[in-house]
């Protein structure tokens, strides 16, 4: 009797022990768990066992699919998926980019030698990056329809991260024709500075560096919401313009696109703010004037280095009370060393700074220890 009790037990274990194997093998191919993103609305990512599916949700303006990425670590098994869904092995070492604001993303990670190739390296102003660049280990590869898919297929890229404003795959087809995966990255689309931020954790999926993404974005939420505490107990909120003439029609933010709602978060009241569009006004001098000519600050001047400059482009903007107040900014302050824009290659991920310089203009009490860094002052 003891004994058939033992040989009992010793069945109970076994299937135990096969159950649990069992589990532990669904989970690792079959049970997902989704992460959590607080801002970005453009992806998800979703862990199944050891591998990760990334969907691109909103991969460009009026986007009617998504785009699907199977990130499996290299030597195991690919779980089951669907035909429209790339597989690509994890972690990758080399990668072209085709956007500036991709290069932070893997400063930020510590992954900066994986970039093998760019469309325009003089658009770059990463130092880091530059380093690369000047040692040879970077491609110069031409821009748009003028890239040189051959030359890039000879870098042996794991992927290439690419963007699209209309949908348009022309160049991106003939690369993957070539095997190389194209991943779409679509951060412009976001309307929350942080949404935008967010986004290094799309990127550090590719390498297994969440963790690191994690507390980089940590860091970053941080100092934003800290700012924009800070500023929202501001009494008085001073009115804010925006953007310059281009042609015949003024070009300035909607009132739901991010740079509206980083004036918000820094205690002004911007003009346009109640309308609707995440994107880009077209409005004419008149109507803009007839808003805004009153305005306490003009904030975003395009590439205009001085006073001086906008009264010869168009006297009429000489007008403006800002202008006549001498309280004009621009966001374009530093250059890469061949010329490209910090602002709009860091901006994306360093929203922090951004409001931090916005404060310093509308608010300067209360952060008196904060030099401008993207911005400055027009003379």
């Amino acid at each position: 009797m003891k004994r058939y009790f033992i040989s009992i037990l010793l069945l109970l274990s076994i299937l135990l022990s096969c159950t649990s194997r069992r589990e532990n093998a669904n989970a690792n191919n079959t049970l997902s768990t989704e992460s959590t993103l607080k801002y970005a609305q453009g992806f998800t990512i979703t862990t199944i066992g050891q591998s990760k599916l990334i969907e691109v949700t909103r991969p460009f303006p009026g986007a009617q699919t998504s785009f699907k990425y199977l990130l499996v670590n290299k030597g195991d098994a690919v779980p089951e998926h669907d035909n429209n869904t790339k597989v690509i092995y994890v972690p990758i070492a080399r990668l072209v980019c085709t956007s500036t604001t991709h290069i932070p993303l893997l400063d930020y990670l510590n992954e900066s030698e994986a970039l093998v190739g760019f469309p325009n390296t003089d658009y770059i102003s990463s130092e880091n990056t530059r380093a690369l660049i000047e040692k040879g280990n970077v491609t110069e590869l031409g821009i748009d329809k003028g890239m040189d898919i051959e030359r890039l297929a000879l870098l042996k890229p794991d992927i290439t991260i690419a963007y699209t404003m209309s949908g348009d795959f022309g160049q991106f087809k003939k690369i993957e024709e070539l095997g190389i995966p194209v991943v779409i990255n679509a951060e412009y689309l976001e309307e929350h500075p942080l949404g935008r931020a967010e986004w290094i954790k799309f990127a550090a999926a590719f390498f297994n560096k969440e963790e690191l993404a994690d507390s980089v974005f940590s860091a970053i939420e941080r100092a934003y919401l800290s700012t924009r505490e800070m500023a929202a107990k501001v009494n008085i909120k001073p009115t804010v313009m925006s953007g310059v003439v281009y042609g015949d029609t003024w070009f300035l933010p909607g009132g739901k696109n991010f740079a509206a709602q980083l004036i918000a978060d820094a205690g002004g009241k911007y003009l346009w703010a109640e309308n609707s569009s995440n994107s880009f006004l077209e409005l004419s001098f008149e109507s803009v004037y007839e808003k805004a000519n009153q305005a306490d600050f003009w904030i975003g001047v395009a590439s205009f280095k001085s006073l001086s400059e906008i009264e010869a482009a168009d006297k009429r903007y000489t007008k403006f009370k800002p202008f006549q107040t001498g309280r004009v900014y621009t966001y374009d302050a530093r250059k890469g060393a061949k010329g490209g824009s910090e602002f709009l290659e860091l901006g994306y991920l360093r929203p922090d700074i951004i409001l931090q310089d916005l404060v310093t203009i509308m608010h300067p009490d209360l952060l008196p220890d904060h030099s401008l860094y993207f911005h400055s002052l027009l003379q």
